[in-house]
């Protein structure tokens, strides 16, 4: 699995998104995120193989996120399911 890097000029936190390719809502994400200058990561889980959607699956099995998209994860610790404008920016000033 080859994520897609966004480069900006805040590169911390370090994030990395779960997104679908056709979600109007991770597209709002990603807009939301440059308009901020973020750098971060993302796959589109409908463009992988069979195989790694699997692997993401599990991986998101093991922190218990719900399979709803954009899933954004912050600095490998906290996960934000869903377009949350709010905890979205809380996350990007800790």
């Amino acid at each position: 699995m080859n994520p897609v890097k966004v480069d900006g000029k805040n590169k911390k936190p370090k994030l990395f998104l779960y997104t679908l390719s056709t979600c109007g809502w991770c597209k709002k994400t990603k807009e939301f995120l440059k308009d901020r200058g973020m750098a971060y990561e993302y796959v589109d889980v409908d463009n992988i193989t069979k195989d790694e959607q699997k692997e993401v699956i599990a991986e998101l099995k093991k922190r218990d996120a719900p399979l709803a998209f954009p899933i954004i994860i912050v600095d490998d610790e906290q996960l934000i399911s869903g377009f949350k404008k709010q905890a979205i920016e809380e996350a990007l000033t800790q």
